[in-house]
């Protein structure tokens, strides 16, 4: 069987598929998979050793055999706590075959092979029966199929068929109920993730307002939920407007059903403002009293905010409303949890004492036409930018101080006749030329979306006729689409939505290179240079992530540690991180590592770089944190990581809008091994121009010069 794999180029600004052939390795895949950070969730799996106990005990003194199915098993712990809490045997469903392998080798090791049977389907496939995979149907049913959005990896369709066809009516269920709460918000900055806001320019003719089209406004936006960590938004960042409402529960020892449904909880606002956002979160109860609870709630809604367990393989939900609207104090209203098999959304009505809810304002489709039924398909973005646009994206674009920097350095190197050339996807910069008086202003646009959606932008600021769009990649440009002029600006962000990893960017060096025949001899570029900075942190909790797992509540789960190991071995690879959601402090200063001047081409060799990094502040290096700086002119440089230089104690503020790359040191992610005192870490980086990678080694060293 053939294996497609996605992989960015930079030298292309795309995704290829590449092909690896029947014996490619999954262990990159596993070992970067959160399948680590659930065994290192001490609260998840105490919880459901307990709930699994009691549900064993509950069949026993029934005097029934404890037959356990277990649906998505990974490494099989769930069934390896059944047996060990007196099931007589366990049916453990794994679809991933390298996960199932990996499963059948932990089960092995740990002495259960006898009373667990793996089982590599997919559960719908399971039979039961003489020659099924399962003689008969189990009467304890445990799962973890749960996303942070709780029903996103398909956990309804899941049970239902389960229920139907593989487990006993009235069931033991561990988890037995889920519930799902929400809290309407009002927040500029988590609004600024969904809209694009009115964009500011100040020129000598005084200021312009890039003003978005009617038809982003009215845009309901993209479905899809926006998963954070919302404990790391600050409670300054928003307003509650309603509080905490336990929106709708799930009963997983009864019939489940995956049919669309939606359900109403009427509340009167906390105080008057703009309902814009729904947070969202859920808990489990793993027996049927309640007593066994795991909750993903964030701090402010805790019962034990000083004990809150960090997770990263379960978040907290961000769903915007259609539309923001004004809301008054007291004034009675309902939120509507709406949800189909694997998706869930949020609308708002407004109520009439008794009386059956009616529409507070227009969502898609138009609830009038629905003859006001609170049954509403699934919204769907209409704009084309909620589908180019990623959330961050967004939040890019809307940021002020951002637009003002790229303004004051246009302001330095446009001249009256220049003609200017933009590469970015999605970008606003060929407005903000026009705005400071530029001759002319071209903008490549990859793809036919992207070519409609800055089209309608232009029209709506009435600049249709005066900035020419080019549908075509920017490799390919002829004279003829510059209609004959010479670029003697080059402008980029630069942003590709393609772009996985800091360094990805420098696709714009490649079209800088592949658009050199068009440019004038005194051409500028701008930014005129990019560099990549590394800094050694300590992380709080993201290192946990990468941790050894070793033993998981009394089990040997070694294998997935070798899997893992082989893993940092081979690949030497950094992997993107959100970093402000992930708190950490600088162990080192920000160093230089590899300069890119934009005002030369592509170089035909590779650029590598050696040296040292030192360590000013004691703790444990957990890895490096690498991102690119942007110098726009000699004075003014964007910066896609460090926002400010690191506080007193190290601590960290990082760009929201960008992922920062993180290389983790193995030897310093096992907690067992006693801390050591490096002075430095040494590195090799090396930029390969033939492909756009870079490739990097680091090296914690200690002052005998000894390397870990």
């Amino acid at each position: 069987m053939k294996v497609f794999c996605g992989r960015a180029n930079p030298t292309t600004g795309s995704v290829e598929w590449l092909e690896e052939d029947e014996h490619y390795d999954y262990h990159q895949e596993i070992a970067r998979s959160s399948y680590a950070d659930m065994l290192h969730d001490k609260d998840r799996n105490v919880k459901y050793y307990q709930g699994i106990r009691a549900a064993v005990s509950r069949v026993k003194e029934r005097r029934q055999k404890a037959l356990v199915l277990d649906i998505g098993t990974g490494t099989g712990l769930l069934s390896m706590m059944a047996v060990t809490a007196g099931a007589d045997f366990c049916y453990a469903i794994e679809v991933f075959k390298p996960m199932a392998d990996a499963a059948v080798k932990i089960v092995e090791k740990n002495g259960f092979s006898d009373k667990i049977k793996i089982i590599n389907k997919h559960s719908t496939e399971v039979t039961v029966g003489p020659d099924g995979d399962m003689p008969c149907r189990a009467n304890i049913l445990v799962t973890e199929l749960f996303d942070t959005e709780l029903i996103g990896e398909g956990a309804l369709p899941s049970y239902e068929h389960a229920h139907r066809h593989l487990v006993q009516e009235n069931c033991e269920a561990v988890p037995h109920r889920a519930t799902v709460y929400a809290q309407l918000v009002e927040s500029r900055r988590m609004w600024s993730w969904n809209k694009l806001f009115p964009v500011h320019v100040q020129t000598s003719l005084g200021e312009q307002v890039i003003v978005p089209p009617l038809e982003l406004e009215r845009c309901p936006g993209a479905p899809s939920v926006y998963d954070i960590q919302l404990n790391q938004v600050s409670p300054a960042d928003f307003t509650a407007l309603s509080d905490v409402l336990p929106m709708f529960s799930v009963d997983f020892s009864k019939q489940v059903s995956s049919s669309a449904a939606c359900h109403s909880k009427q509340f009167e606002p906390l105080v008057s403002g703009r309902a814009q956002v729904v947070l969202s979160w859920w808990d489990i109860e793993m027996d049927p009293e309640g007593k066994i609870k795991c909750t993903m709630a964030p701090f402010w809604a805790h019962s034990d905010p000083e004990g809150l367990q960090w997770r990263d393989h379960w978040m907290q939900c961000v769903y915007f409303l259609s539309q923001e609207e004004p809301v008054i104090q007291g004034s009675a209203l309902c939120l509507v949890a709406h949800h189909d098999d694997y998706c869930v959304w949020y609308s708002l009505w407004r109520t009439r004492s008794h009386s059956s809810p009616v529409c507070l304002f227009i969502s898609w489709p138009s609830p009038e036409k629905n003859g006001g039924d609170l049954h509403q398909v699934r919204p769907v973005c209409d704009c084309q930018a909620h589908l180019l646009w990623n959330r961050p994206r967004f939040g890019e674009l809307n940021d002020q101080d951002r637009t003002d920097q790229y303004v004051q350095a246009l302001g330095t190197v446009l001249k009256p006749d220049s003609i200017c050339l933009s590469v970015s996807d999605g970008s606003l910069l060929p407005m903000l030329a026009w705005h400071l008086g530029a001759k002319q202003v071209f903008t490549v646009e990859c793809s036919a979306a992207s070519h409609r959606l800055m089209k309608k932008i232009f029209k709506a600021n009435h600049l249709e006729e005066k900035i020419n769009i080019i549908e075509k990649r920017p490799e390919l440009l002829t004279p003829a689409d510059l209609g004959g002029e010479k670029v003697s600006l080059l402008l980029g962000e630069p942003f590709f939505t393609t772009s996985l990893l800091p360094w990805h960017n420098l696709y714009f060096w490649y079209v800088r290179t592949a658009v050199d025949q068009h440019l004038v001899p005194s051409a500028i570029v701008m930014p005129q240079a990019a560099s990549l900075h590394a800094m050694v942190v300590e992380f709080r909790d993201l290192w946990r992530i990468r941790s050894p797992c070793g033993d998981c509540e009394g089990f040997d789960v070694h294998i997935m540690d070798d899997m893992r190991a082989l893993d940092f071995r081979e690949s030497r690879e950094a992997e993107p991180h959100p970093l402000w959601e992930y708190p950490c402090r600088s162990l080192s200063e920000p160093q230089r590592i590899l300069t890119f001047d934009f005002g030369q081409l592509v170089p035909q060799q590779p650029v590598r770089a050696e040296g040292s990094i030192e360590l000013r502040r004691p703790g444990r290096s957990h890895g490096a944190v690498l991102w690119m700086d942007y110098h726009l002119t000699p004075d003014s440089t964007v910066s896609t990581g460090l926002l400010r230089p690191a506080g007193d104690k190290g601590d960290c503020c990082w760009n929201p809008h960008c992922k920062q790359a993180v290389y983790f040191f193995s030897t310093s992610l096992d907690p067992r091994v006693p801390l050591s005192s490096p002075q430095s870490v040494t590195y090799t980086v090396e930029f390969h121009p033939h492909t756009g990678d870079i490739t990097m080694d680091f090296r914690l060293s200690d002052d005998l010069g000894s390397v870990h």
